[in-house]
């Protein structure tokens, strides 16, 4: 039944996702009926604001099919060079088994004990202690990883945030949060657009209003409406991100914990990296992809990623580890890469029994065991 529950809960939280997408792409045809009302408030102002409004909805239904394709057209270089863009920004590269054997052994026997294909490993230079995931098909998926945290955490801990990112390419949130990125980069991006248009002819349209005046039209209302119409679009687009971010990170913590069966690992994980996460240079885009950002917003109410401590207290109660509290990392002074440092042990064994093996104990799937998944990436495994 725990099983059936994490696997309802991914089904559902698709469902939402794939209505928050589409509610993204409502809010780029919400722009383009702002930009409309800006273009006929200041052509026909001495009109009346009911038919300013509707010939505004007129030209949204003619421009309609092309910002369809503007945006098709937009998604489809994104979806070609964003991973050439994420590894720019943030300097991360892909290694080999020599580069790093530690690292890729342990993503690798995680993805042998559940035959899927292993996704790229990249490697980031920073003293930050985070991880996150990209892609948007199984050529392009790769996790990348800082060398921060490949020094700070022990192989259990380690091995649970690769499972964290696994789980979110599995789960196909790193398909969603890609588009998403996207199509709210499109919004954000023509309301950055319109504002700087509007501030800089706002005095040319105040004293050509003033001069006709007496005609009374409905112009200066259409505008206003148009900018509330903006403002709100560059907002909701805001939600929309933080709604897909929050709700994948539980899910994501749940599918570690039942990749590697230790959630005292991931909970410790979560308390070293917590607050020490931050990617110098890194947009907020790539923030939002990472296992924690400690960029927070007003009141925590823009916060990406639910807090530390409610991560912890979800698999205390619901997968039974124990949470040792706010950890500091032990400093691990610089070795050559690959090295592989003693095991460190955040917490001592259970009662019940000592902790469990980790994946590469895991006998490798073979003949009809293997053959019978069909789709690696997505659902439930046999």
């Amino acid at each position: 039944m725990a099983a059936y529950g994490l696997y309802s809960h991914i089904a559902s939280n698709k469902r939402r996702s794939v209505a928050l997408l589409i509610g993204l792409f409502f809010l780029i045809y919400l722009m383009v009926f702002a930009g409309a009302l800006i273009g006929e408030g200041f052509i026909m102002d001495h009109l009346p604001f009911e038919q300013i409004v509707g010939r505004a909805w007129r030209d949204l239904i003619v421009a309609f099919p092309f910002a369809t394709i503007g945006t098709a057209i937009w998604i489809a270089i994104a979806y070609r060079f964003h991973q050439a863009m994420i590894d720019a920004l943030t300097g991360g590269r892909e290694v080999t088994r020599e580069e790093q054997p530690r690292l890729y052994n342990l993503l690798e026997n995680l993805c042998i004990s559940r035959g899927i294909p292993m996704p790229k490993l990249k490697v980031m230079d920073s003293d930050a202690l985070n991880a996150f995931a990209t892609g948007l098909n199984e050529q392009q998926y790769s996790i990348t990883v800082t060398t921060g945290l490949i020094k700070a955490l022990d192989n259990d801990e380690i091995e649970a945030v690769l499972g964290h990112e696994l789980t979110h390419i599995r789960n196909g949130d790193v398909r969603m949060m890609v588009i998403a990125v996207i199509i709210a980069g499109v919004v954000a991006f023509f309301a950055e657009l319109f504002f700087r248009m509007f501030f800089r002819s706002g005095g040319s349209y105040r004293s050509s209003s003033s001069s006709s005046s007496d005609k009374k039209g409905g112009g200066a209302a259409a505008i206003i409406l148009a900018i509330a119409l903006v403002a709100l679009a560059w907002l909701l687009s805001i939600v929309v991100r933080l709604a897909l971010s929050r709700s994948r990170e539980f899910l994501a913590d749940a599918g570690a914990v039942e990749l590697t069966k230790n959630p005292d690992a991931m909970i410790s994980a979560l308390r070293k990296i917590e607050g020490r996460g931050e990617l110098p240079g890194a947009t907020s885009a790539v923030m939002e992809m990472c296992i924690d950002n400690p960029r927070e917003g007003f009141a925590d109410v823009f916060a990406t990623h639910p807090s530390v401590d409610r991560r912890a207290e979800a698999l205390v109660k619901f997968a039974g580890g124990r949470d040792p509290g706010p950890l500091v990392p032990p400093a691990i002074e610089e070795e050559e890469p690959g090295a592989l440092p003693e095991p460190q042990t955040p917490a001592p064994a259970s009662d019940a029994g000592q902790k469990p093996a980790g994946p590469w104990n895991v006998p490798l799937p073979t003949g009809a065991a293997a053959g019978s998944m069909s789709d690696p990436w997505g659902g439930r495994q046999n």
